[in-house]
């Protein structure tokens, strides 16, 4: 696939993006690329906090004849190497082009998330960046191909027909205007063509993508950069209950807050349902704890005293009913829209 008389340049990077389905599709794309890849990938795949990783790390290796490792920090880019996010780590790329790996706070739900990749590549590599989002849920991702693309860089994306998980990519597809739409077995190709173009000129960093990149940093979290970006929304963040600010409009609008929390419209959406729905449950147990007191009390006394603890039993269990009807409900506009 690769012809060696080929000259690739060096200033290049290419970042991929996944979530659900992300260990087979990551392990059909990378098969195709031979060891002596001339340029450095690093891996944002969603994982949970408690997952060492190391699954697949091991997957990766064995699909592929590049050397698979976790990223570290301070660690520089070599070519032929894939560098995987940590869990519960955010992934990066500083200015001199070094790995920046930090606990900053979560995007789109996720840490390690794909925009902070994204975004940090964009501002180190410019337009020698080609961004890669695959197979997920919800939209991480999206936003960061935007700014690749504002940077100067090349989007491709997963074809949603042949992703596993087709929301990501869809989501990509309809909010950036993407360069490449491809199912993966068409990737590899695509990439090796895309890496031996002639890189454009390096393009003027956006002010408002500098200071959301040393956000995630954990550079700067003060009022003053957050004001900078957006106006101040009517509603709180759910990670931290700061106030949010809202960035951009329309379809692609973001919320961030100023500790550094960030959301697209989607997962604050879900991320705000799952919060109503965990208060709800906290409120039936109390509800179900109080009528068992009552009845208690209306057991070990008598006259006025034990029926005003049975009526207001009587009354708990009727909030009771109420509240598990809600939370058993299979409306989708209660908690339905909860990714699984």
């Amino acid at each position: 696939m690769l012809n060696s008389k080929i000259e690739y340049a060096s200033n290049q990077v290419i970042v991929i993006g996944t979530s659900a389905g992300g260990m087979s599709a990551l392990n059909k794309l990378l098969s195709q690329l031979q060891p002596d890849f001339p340029v450095p990938i690093l891996v944002v795949q969603h994982i949970s906090a408690d997952a060492a990783g190391n699954a697949l790390i091991n997957s990766l290796n064995k699909a592929t004849s590049l050397n698979c490792i976790h990223a570290i920090n301070g660690a520089g880019l070599s070519p032929g190497h894939v560098y995987l996010a940590p869990s519960d780590h955010h992934m990066m790329i500083d200015l001199n082009q070094k790995l920046l790996i930090t606990k900053g706070a979560h995007e789109n739900r996720s840490r390690p998330a794909i925009n902070p990749l994204f975004r940090s590549a964009g501002v180190a590599f410019g337009s020698g960046v080609l961004g890669i989002l695959l197979t997920g849920y919800l939209d991480d991702g999206t936003d960061g191909l935007k700014v690749i693309r504002e940077c100067g860089g090349i989007c491709v994306v997963q074809d949603p027909e042949d992703a596993d998980y087709p929301d990501m990519p869809k989501n990509a597809i309809n909010q950036v205007p993407v360069d490449y739409v491809v199912p993966i077995n068409e990737m590899g190709g695509l990439i090796y063509q895309l890496i031996s173009r002639k890189i454009k000129k390096s393009v003027p960093i956006p002010k408002n993508i500098l200071i959301e990149t040393k956000i995630a940093e954990r550079v700067t979290s003060d009022l003053q950069s957050v004001n900078a970006l957006g106006v101040q929304a009517p509603f709180n963040c759910p990670g931290c209950g700061g106030v949010l600010w809202k960035i951009d409009g329309g379809e692609g609008a973001r919320y961030r807050c100023h500790t550094g929390h960030a959301y697209t419209s989607a997962t604050l959406l879900a991320d705000q349902t799952m919060k109503i729905e965990e208060t709800m449950w906290t409120a039936l147990r109390m509800f179900e704890e109080r009528k068992n007191l009552l009845m208690t009390v209306s057991k070990d006394n008598k006259g006025a005293v034990s029926k005003s603890a049975l009526e207001r039993a009587q009354l708990s269990q009727v909030h009771i009913d109420r509240i598990r009807k809600i939370l058993l409900s299979d409306d989708k506009g209660s908690f339905g829209d909860i990714p699984a």
